[in-house]
């Protein structure tokens, strides 16, 4: 079997999914094989001299010129002391991205693909984009990859994964080339992002000629059941030995781990989770220290990613008593234990670099209105102690939610301005509608995107705090705040908290 990670999205950790398949399949003796051609055709395009190159343009024959070097710099260490090397690195790579990205309209970066012609959230366009292939600007490197794959191997099934939007019509692309060249090969398609279209209640699939199979969540079920394997008998651990470890855009390896699937807490209003109907399925925190100790032994990571939607605080005490000897960063709730210092000079003793952490807001009625599960002045207090204890703080602030008013952001505002030296970094964000989420009923309800498999609503905010003012507010007075602006700066160019604890372990290397 043939296991595709396809573009674009951040190159800077192997695929967690298929590396999870391709360790089901192999702890049962079948054969596989994976292809991570995310990071191998970015690579690809910022690597390979076009005959199209020669341009007037200063800043594009500098990019050009400097790109191996840059490619260079963000595996070196050195590189994360300073946010303006790294920055700067990055955005001379994106520059040559977009080189690379020849059609009008279509736009290409190191996290993203768009083409203003056919739109990922529109089945039609998706099928169009199988249809022509040629037009992909990963052609002419996944084209001859694959067909030399397919050539050695002769996979009967190939799986691929499609867990985001910016890697969908890249997705199809592949599909369409496949569907041409081998249309005897079974394509099979799952991931995150087709689980979320699945789990619509208007569900009926348009991909049919194109894809064999749609799976729903976990892969494994539907591959012992399509392979007449023992889902029982045998490991579960995810296999990272068939991708090119050193080629990540980081200083080394970073492990993605998955100690549990779904959210432990799983209340908070407009939940995908709860709207996909998914359940929490937590591996026991003694088998947790078992698989990591191994995938250490295997992998050598200078970093471990819990890829968990949040870390319960089990296994973070479970971390404590047995720490897996590696820096590690993840998802956590700000839960009553981050309040205690003695907790978090645990935590910063396990190994723990850096929590990213839901607030969503600094105004006590809208958290209360989102079923957060969180006090403001118990936030307060965790800022504190786990910046006393040094561990990292990446906080997620979400605007334009319905209980919101413009007086309430700025609340957040000044919460975030008050605690601006216990907070490292920020993600911000304006709030999206879960056009299947039960409270979405309860509000007058518009198209937001024109395409049939999109997963969102815009709506009338029901005090009037729609997205234009939000988006004003944030660009005029949020992030000028001069509190503020400082700790927007900080986020790495690009890769975001992926590259966020690296730079707080850079501190100390």
């Amino acid at each position: 079997m043939l296991l595709i990670h396809p573009p674009v999205i951040r190159p800077c950790e192997a695929p967690a999914g298929i590396a999870g398949l391709a360790g089901f399949l192999r702890s049962r003796h079948y054969p596989c094989q994976v292809v991570d051609l995310n990071l191998e055709g970015l690579r690809y395009l910022l690597e390979t001299t076009h005959h199209s190159e020669v341009t007037d343009d200063t800043w594009t024959r500098r990019a050009l010129k400097n790109r191996t070097a840059h490619l260079a710099q963000l595996s070196l260490w050195k590189t994360y002391r300073q946010f303006d090397r790294h920055g700067s690195a990055v955005r001379s790579l994106k520059h040559v991205l977009a080189t690379r990205a020849s059609q009008p309209g279509v736009r290409l970066s190191l996290t993203d693909y768009e083409d203003a012609n056919l739109l990922p959230i529109r089945s039609d366009d998706l099928i169009q984009a199988a249809k022509n292939p040629e037009g992909n600007p990963f052609y002419p490197f996944f084209a001859p990859r694959l067909s030399l794959l397919i050539e050695t191997k002769n996979p009967p099934t190939i799986g691929i994964s499609l867990n985001y939007l910016p890697q969908a019509l890249c997705t199809f692309a592949i599909i369409g080339w496949l569907r041409k060249h081998h249309p005897k090969k079974k394509i099979v398609l799952g991931g995150g992002l087709i689980t979320s279209w699945l789990s619509r209640p208007d569900w009926h699939s348009p991909f049919e000629g194109w894809v064999d199979d749609l799976v729903s969540g976990p892969g494994e079920p539907f591959l012992a059941d399509l392979l007449s394997l023992d889902i029982r008998q045998g490991g579960n651990l995810p296999d990272y030995s068939g991708f090119p470890r050193q080629d990540y855009l980081a200083p080394g390896f970073i492990l993605p781990y998955s100690a549990s699937r779904g959210c432990w807490w799983r209340r908070c209003a407009f939940c995908p989770e709860k709207a996909e109907d998914s359940t929490y399925c937590p591996t026991p925190p003694e088998q947790v220290r078992a698989n990591l100790k191994t995938l250490i032994a295997a992998t050598h990571p200078i970093l471990i990613h819990f890829l968990d939607n949040a870390l319960s605080p089990t296994l973070l005490q479970a971390l404590i008593k047995g720490p897996p000897g590696v820096p590690w960063y993840g998802f956590a709730r700000f839960t009553t234990e981050l309040r205690d210092p003695d907790f978090c000079r645990a935590l910063k003793a396990s190994g723990c670099v850096m929590l990213k952490l839901g607030l969503e807001s600094g105004d006590q009625n809208v958290l209360d209105s989102l079923k957060k599960g969180i006090e403001l002045e118990g936030a307060s207090q965790s800022l504190k102690q786990l910046h006393e204890a040094g561990v990292g703080t990446y906080v997620y602030l979400l605007f334009g939610t319905p209980a919101e008013t413009a007086e309430a952001a700025g609340r957040t505002m000044a919460f975030v301005s008050g605690h601006k030296d216990w907070i490292d970094f920020l993600n911000v964000a304006i709030f999206n509608l879960p056009a299947f989420s039960q409270e979405a009923e309860e509000l007058e309800t518009l198209p937001f995107y024109e395409g049939d498999l999109s997963l969102y609503l815009n709506f009338r905010h029901p005090h009037g705090w729609n997205r234009d003012q939000v988006r004003r507010f944030l660009d005029r007075e949020f992030k000028r705040h001069p509190a503020i602006a400082p700790i927007l700066r900080r986020d790495p160019a690009c890769f975001t908290s992926n590259h966020a604890p690296l730079f707080l372990m850079a501190r100390k290397t």
